[in-house]
């Protein structure tokens, strides 16, 4: 009965990690990407360095990712990064099935404020869940967890701390309008993943 009890915790852990990538790629695929929403975080920072250096954000993103993990495995220990590599993993499969299938909702390039808000919903959704199971799914989550753990802050407040500051740089770069509407976008999706964090989470959730 034990052994049964612990297979179904393993199971609804795992599929909780595999829900969360399938969701917040999908929404940065179908929302982010087609109506070109800015990015903070890690990816928003490899985007601000090419722009200034013109090296490829593909080099930046593997070494700050590798970096917030290397991080993350010393703060939050093993369990994260078997948590970390295995969302890691279900997040590029699933963005490459939605690149496959192509655009499965319509454009909201012309309706900012629509894209922000449901770019914010499932963001937020798909990454709440991964984080509430101690995994991540690239350098953003890793960081939001590693300032969370060092300052006791809220994982709304680290995640949007990460994401204004990078969003405040690319300023140098991009026009305010856009910014303003990123910065919606990640004001939201913070709140639902603190959300989710604080209703999901569980410590034993981690060891599996």
């Amino acid at each position: 009965m034990r052994f049964k009890k612990l297979n179904q915790k393993t199971i609804s852990h795992y599929a909780c990690l595999v829900a969360g990538a399938a969701i917040l790629s999908f929404g940065l695929f179908n929302v982010h990407s087609q109506s070109q929403i800015t990015e903070g975080g890690v990816l928003g920072m490899t985007l601000f360095l090419y722009h200034w250096t013109g090296i490829s954000p593909g080099i930046f993103s593997f070494l700050l990712d590798m970096t917030c993990y290397v991080v993350g495995f010393r703060l939050l220990g093993t369990a994260f990064l078997k948590n970390a590599v295995f969302a890691t993993c279900c997040y590029a499969l699933f963005y490459r099935l939605w690149e496959f299938i192509g655009p499965l909702l319509p454009s909201f390039s012309g309706q900012p404020l629509v894209a922000a808000l449901l770019g914010g919903l499932f963001v937020g959704t798909g990454a709440g869940l991964i984080v509430s199971k101690g995994g991540a799914s690239g350098g953003d989550d890793a960081l939001a967890l590693i300032i969370h753990k060092v300052t006791g802050w809220k994982i709304a407040r680290a995640y949007f701390f990460t994401d204004f500051v990078v969003l405040m740089l690319s300023l140098t770069y991009i026009p305010p309008v856009k910014i303003l509407f990123s910065l919606l976008t990640v004001s939201l999706s913070s709140k639902v993943i603190d959300l989710l964090h604080r209703r999901l989470s569980e410590p034993a959730a981690q060891k599996v």
